[in-house]
Parts: structure tokens; sequence; C-alpha cells
């Protein structure tokens, strides 16, 4: 979850800890508390077990993410607990929301090259397609991304996009390590909220669109395919 502000958030140490400290409060389990860079602070759970939730703000934004949750309903309550903390601990008004996105990452460890097996699962524009047919034309880079409207207004947006680990230095060598594929799906509102939503609100129906999109869409269009392509390798 990532709450973008159009003022800076509070800089100053009393405020930063305090956030803090009443994020601590909610989740006694986090306990590393880091200056990542300028004005950047992070504060997280041990890493040890592969999953783990933490929390971040930065100059201008508000962060909250949970890796390998062990269910969706409880990766959203502690992005609850957090845009619930935000108007009283940061003064983040309603007013003051530049955007507010709610992202589902899905990673798929492969030992081999990523463009081929995405240009296989989901294949390339049709219009592309004979630029990967060249001589020597091995594909260095296929990334698809889709943006598209979810209401009227433009408001309400969503994207869709892939991250391939594979560089040129592995395909000319034919050396690969295991490195993450990634698919991800971001759902984000524009502009101030209105007089009658909240920050949870607000995240509430975003959660709720991207449960949905990932049920109905991404799964048989996208994740499967890719599962399917990399399991016959």
């Amino acid at each position: 979850m990532n709450l973008s502000t159009e003022m800076s958030l509070p800089q100053t140490r009393e405020s930063v800890l305090h956030y803090f400290e009443q994020v601590r409060r909610r989740y006694p389990s986090m306990v590393n508390f880091y200056n990542r860079e300028a004005n950047e602070f992070v504060l997280e759970e041990e890493k040890d077990n592969g999953t783990y939730r933490w929390v971040g703000t930065e100059s201008k934004r508000v962060n909250s993410g949970v890796v390998n949750p062990e269910s969706y309903d409880s990766a959203c309550e502690q992005h609850r607990a957090v845009l619930d903390l935000v108007p009283y601990e940061l003064s983040v008004s309603p007013l003051d929301c530049e955007s507010l996105s709610v992202m589902l990452g899905f990673d798929f460890a492969y030992k081999g090259n990523h463009n081929e097996i995405l240009t296989e699962a989901i294949g390339i524009a049709p219009g592309l397609e004979k630029f990967a047919n060249l001589p020597y034309g091995k594909v260095l880079s296929n990334e698809p991304a889709i943006q598209f409207s979810l209401d009227e207004e433009c408001r309400t947006q969503c994207r869709i996009g892939f991250e391939s680990r594979t560089n040129a230095y592995q395909i000319r060598t034919g050396e690969f390590s295991e490195d993450q594929l990634s698919v991800y799906l971001t759902v984000r509102r524009y502009d101030s909220l209105a007089p009658t939503e909240t920050y949870v609100s607000e995240f509430d129906r975003l959660s709720s669109l991207c449960r949905d999109l990932v049920d109905e869409y991404l799964i048989e269009s996208v994740l499967q395919p890719l599962q399917k392509t990399i399991s016959l390798r």
C-alpha cells in the first residue's frame, strides 16, 4: 500500500518516532527500525522466515507491505491499521491525498531466460512479432505493460506489468542464476478524498478491485500460463 501526499510529511524526530511506536504497538514483532536514506525510515520484522511485515515513510509517501502474507486479508488488515493512524499521527488529511494505491506482486523463481518465458507464455504484440525472428534477434527485454481506467473520470486506474531479471550478459554466455520473474498488478486512485471518504474506506474499495481483477482475469490469463510454461522447462 502506498499513500502519496501533496505536502511533505512531518520530519521531526518526535513525530517520526511517535508514528512508528504506534505501529509497533499494533505489531510488536516489528523490531528493526532504520533510516535508509534522507527522510526515509523503515520499521520491519525479521526476514529469516521468508515472510515479514514492514512499514515506511518518505518525504511525501507512506508505505506498508507484507512479503509472503498468510492471507490477503491479513495483509489488508495491516494496511488499514496504518491508514487509520496516518491522519492523527502524521497530520495527513483527506485533502492531502495525491494518490492511494494497492499493489500485488507475484514472483516466479526460474533459472533461465525470463524474456523467453514471457514471450512464450504472454506473447508479443502482433506488430512486433517479426522482429523477434530477425537473424541473431535474441529478445533482450520483453516486459509488456498495460494501464487502463476503472471509472468514467479515469481517477481510478489499473496497471499490469512484468519485471524480467535476465540481462544481455546472461543471454550471451548462457549462464543463468535462479532469479525472480515478477508480475505486478497495481490499482491506484488519484486526487483528494471526498468529505464522505476516509483512507480506510478508500483502501477497502481499491483492495476489493485488486482481488476481483486477480481472481477473474490475472490468474487465468497471466499467472497460470507463466506457471505452466516454467514447469514445462
